[in-house]
Parts: structure tokens; C-alpha cells; sequence
């Protein structure tokens, strides 16, 4: 693990979200018990680091009340500081829920949301102590939180631009969720903070809807590089042969060496639920990362393996110690025959 005086080894900035599900492939139009969770990009994102090793953070605005704390709890149970939550004790103040069901072939997995007005779109540079800039290596946020409003989005392009001040890394996952804006919408918005960004994942697909990219996956990853001064790009790539059975896998491409990595990717993967599999993914590679001095080839194993497991667990968290990552990598690169259990 590499050394550093900062207290953090990463940090993010996103909206947290009470997660109802409904059981097993009940229905929501007709069951009557959903199981309570936390969940929302970057929290997915920096708990997963903290399992595997970074010391973390979540940067976020909670209402004062009963979920704020549950919230709160969830963060610490993770191992993730909730050093840079804040909280809204107006009458008004609310945290966004999303309901989710599950899917079987041939009906699709499928996302309720109910986070208008919710209290992180309220966030402000105001809310935090210019310490905060100083204190991680690494910040990370996404496109969701740009695109929840106008508040939030100047609040977390004033937020990069001083942690880069600071000489943090700054990680940024597109993640466009059309139910939040348009393509168009959100290319205008993120290419202006593009020239801060070192580490940026989108998947191909996003890039040709989002930034109206040509050419192979490959090409695709590295104009980003010469279009801006980007260090790393990571492309994940997801076959979905049915919704309980996925191929996993990605590719990054490393601009100071002009080098591109892959590997063999996971194949019918057993999914469980899929939330939150993309960032599992940018967790392990942002360990991978931070922990190797910025080894491409370590984000991509670390990243494809968290994603994988991911899949295999319910809720949006990932739940593996780096013990069990470390030795999915290590079956996964042997091949042949596995054991049947872990005993």
C-alpha cells in the first residue's frame, strides 16, 4: 500500500439513498414487504474501497432525522469516516428512495425513484470546512451528481476544481442516467470539468450516446486522452446473456505509456442483483490503483473481480474482504479445475 501524510486515501461526493427492494422476484405492484438498504453511486463506490483497504470518506447532505442516522450507521459499519456528512434539520428535509425489483428472463431487473427535492440538492461549498480539500489523494464523484441540480452541480464542479488546487487525484464515472438528463445535456456539463480529470471510467456504450464517439472501443478510450488531459480511462464491458447470467470484463488505457490492458473477463457469472456492479468495479480499480502506484494492470484485475463478486451479492454494497478478492483474482487467472468451497 502506497504511504501517504493525507489523511485520506479517497474521498467522494454523491447523493445516499434509502434502497427498498422487493424480496427474491416478488413484484412491486403486489408484494407487501420490501427490505431496507442503503445505496447511491459513490457510497457503493468508497464502501468498496474501505473493504479492500483505503482509508475513505463519503461527502454528502443528510436530513436530520431517523434515516440520516441509519444512513450514518451504515457508513461506519463499512468502515467509510462520516467526517464530511452534513445534515439538514428543516421540516422539508428528505432522503431520495429508490425501489427495486428483480428480474427472470424474460422480465428485466427495474428501478422506481423518488428522490426529487431530497436534501443533497441543497449540498453548497458553505457546508465544509476548507480543510476538507487538503485532507485525500483521490477524489471521486459522477455524472448523477451533476445531473441532480443546479445547486449540486455547481457545488461539485467548485469541489473539484479545489481538491485538484490541493494535488488530489480527481476520478470521475460519467454513470448518465437518462431519467436525470439528456445526452446532450450532460455532455455540455461534464466536458467542462474533463480538464481536470486524471481518471475517468465510461463505458463504450455512454460514450457513443453521451459524446457521440466513433470508432472501436479502444479508439474511443484514448481521444479521451487526447482531447484532455486524462491519465487513465477504464471502459467496462457487460454481456447480459439473461438477467441471472452475465459476462464481465473492461479495458483501460494507461496515456502516459500509450498502453492498453485487458484480460480474460468473467464469464456466466451467477447475478444475484447487478446494483451497483459498475461501482464495485471503479472501487477495485481505484484500489488497484492508489495501492500500486497507479499499476493499470492491477485496477484491472482488482476492478473486474470486485465487479463480478458484486453481481453474486444482494443490495448495492459490496460485501468481500480483500482476502476473497485476492483469491477470486488468483482462481480466475489459473483456469482449470476449482475447488468446489472455501474450507
Amino acid at each position: 500500500m502506497e504511504t501517504s501524510n493525507k489523511k485520506y486515501d479517497l474521498l467522494a461526493l454523491g447523493e445516499i439513498l434509502l434502497k427498498l427492494a422487493a424480496p427474491k422476484n416478488e413484484r412491486l405492484v403486489r408484494g407487501d414487504i420490501l427490505t431496507k438498504q442503503a445505496g447511491g453511486a459513490e457510497l457503493n463506490v468508497i464502501s468498496g474501497a474501505s473493504l479492500l483497504g483505503l482509508k475513505t470518506g463519503i461527502i454528502s447532505k443528510l436530513p436530520d432525522n431517523d434515516l440520516g442516522i441509519f444512513i450514518q450507521n451504515q457508513a461506519s459499519f463499512l468502515g467509510v469516516s462520516h467526517e464530511y456528512l452534513v445534515y439538514d434539520n428543516s421540516p422539508e428535509a428528505r432522503l431520495g428512495i429508490y425501489y427495486y425489483e428483480n428480474g427472470a428472463y424474460p422480465r428485466k431487473p427495474s428501478v422506481v425513484y423518488d428522490r426529487k427535492n431530497s436534501t443533497i440538492n441543497n449540498i453548497s461549498i458553505h457546508d465544509f470546512p476548507d480543510s476538507l480539500y487538503k485532507s485525500t489523494r483521490c477524489f471521486h464523484t459522477s455524472g448523477i451528481t451533476l445531473a441532480l441540480s443546479q445547486q449540486a452541480q455547481q457545488t461539485a464542479i467548485e469541489m473539484i476544481k479545489r481538491f485538484k488546487n490541493e494535488g488530489a487525484l480527481i476520478s470521475f464515472d460519467v454513470n448518465y442516467r437518462s431519467n436525470l438528463w439528456t445526452g446532450a445535456q450532460a455532455k455540455e456539463c461534464i466536458e467542462q470539468i474533463l480538464p481536470y480529470v486524471d481518471i475517468f471510467f465510461c463505458s463504450e456504450d455512454t460514450a457513443r450516446l453521451t459524446f457521440l464517439k466513433t470508432g472501436t472501443a479502444k479508439e474511443i478510450n484514448k481521444s479521451f486522452t487526447e482531447e484532455y488531459p486524462i491519465s487513465i480511462v477504464a471502459s467496462t464491458q457487460r454481456i447480459v446473456h439473461s438477467p441471472k447470467s452475465h459476462t464481465f470484463g473492461s479495458t483501460i488505457y494507461d496515456a502516459k505509456n500509450d498502453c492498453y490492458y485487458e484480460e480474460e473477463p468473467y464469464r456466466n457469472i451467477e447475478v444475484v442483483d447487478r446494483i451497483g456492479s459498475g461501482d464495485a468495479y471503479i472501487s477495485g480499480a481505484l484500489y488497484g490503483l492508489l495501492s500500486s502506484d497507479m499499476n493499470c494492470q492491477t485496477a484491472l484485475e482488482y476492478g473486474n473481480a470486485t465487479a463480478s463478486v458484486k453481481n453474486t451479492i444482494p443490495g448495492d454494497l459490496l460485501s468481500s474482504s480483500h482476502k476473497e478478492i485476492d483469491q477470486i483474482i488468483k482462481a480466475h487467472k489459473d483456469g482449470g479445475p476449482q475447488s468446489e468451497m472455501n474450507r
